[in-house]
């Protein structure tokens, strides 16, 4: 009698080890109603805020873009989609593949208007002969039509714009003072520099001390290159203490000379 009552205490004792404390079902329901009622509200502000896009605002200076243009690259990618749930990373990437855009921003407005910000491309040559290419020697492709004509040539090996345009623009500004236009510069796949002004004079510079020769040109013979333009073909900087003249016709057979003052051509 004792051994079952002492059983009977045990399995006791284990039935109240494992049981479950008791949840507060009233607490429990009153949170679960609660977010509920959030979920609900924030669906319905959502529903509210998403509303039919009616207007798209285009802000920008455009030389080569228009304001229609972005408008209607920015309207194909609407798909229906409301002020909320529009893919604005979608709408910038698409404004990016536009020629001569630069950069571009689209923000919502409500409550039913975008506003898209568009910065155009700033060219400052033609690149080999597809693209645009500009101060920073990022590359674009610009529409052809819209080509300024009077944009120099520039060209290079792959990834050497950013070079050849560091050049051009540390050159072209004595050039235009002297009453000349750099219409050309060239970087071969060899290292070698040539440019070309608009009288018709070619200047070559080689492969080696190219700073040092381009500023004994701009110093010492850009002046002759423009006072004698009709007489000059060529001017070959690859000397070590002068340059070369090379003369066109009638000018050639009478200076049978060469401005070279010691040494012979040197890369």
């Amino acid at each position: 009698m004792l051994s079952r009552k002492r059983g009977n205490r045990r399995r006791s004792e284990a039935g109240e080890r494992w049981q479950l404390p008791p949840l507060p079902w009233r607490r429990i329901g009153a949170v679960a109603g609660a977010l509920a009622v959030v979920a609900a509200l924030g669906g319905a502000a959502l529903a509210l805020l998403n509303q039919p896009i009616e207007q798209i605002r285009v802000e920008g200076r455009f030389q080569h873009l228009s304001a229609l243009e972005v408008e209607k690259t920015v309207r194909g990618q609407l798909h229906g989609a409301g002020l909320v749930s529009v893919p604005l990373d979608d709408v910038r990437r698409a404004l990016r593949l536009l020629p001569w855009v630069a950069s571009a921003t689209v923000q919502r407005s409500w409550p039913r208007a975008l506003v898209v910000t568009v910065t155009e491309q700033q060219a400052v040559a033609r690149w080999n002969d597809t693209d645009l290419v500009n101060a920073h020697g990022e590359l674009f492709a610009g529409a052809s039509r819209f080509v300024p004509p009077e944009l120099p040539q520039l060209s290079g090996p792959p990834g050497t714009a950013a070079d050849v345009v560091a050049r051009y623009l540390a050159v072209q500004g004595r050039i235009v003072e002297s009453g000349a236009r750099l219409t050309a510069l060239r970087l071969d796949a060899r290292g070698a520099w040539e440019l070309q002004l608009d009288n018709g004079v070619v200047v070559r510079f080689g492969r080696r001390q190219v700073d040092e020769r381009f500023t004994r040109f701009l110093v010492v013979a850009l002046r002759m290159a423009c006072q004698r333009a009709a007489d000059i073909a060529y001017l070959d900087m690859r000397y070590s203490n002068g340059f070369a003249v090379g003369w066109r016709g009638a000018a050639g057979r009478a200076n049978n000379e060469s401005h070279a003052t010691e040494g012979n051509a040197n890369g």
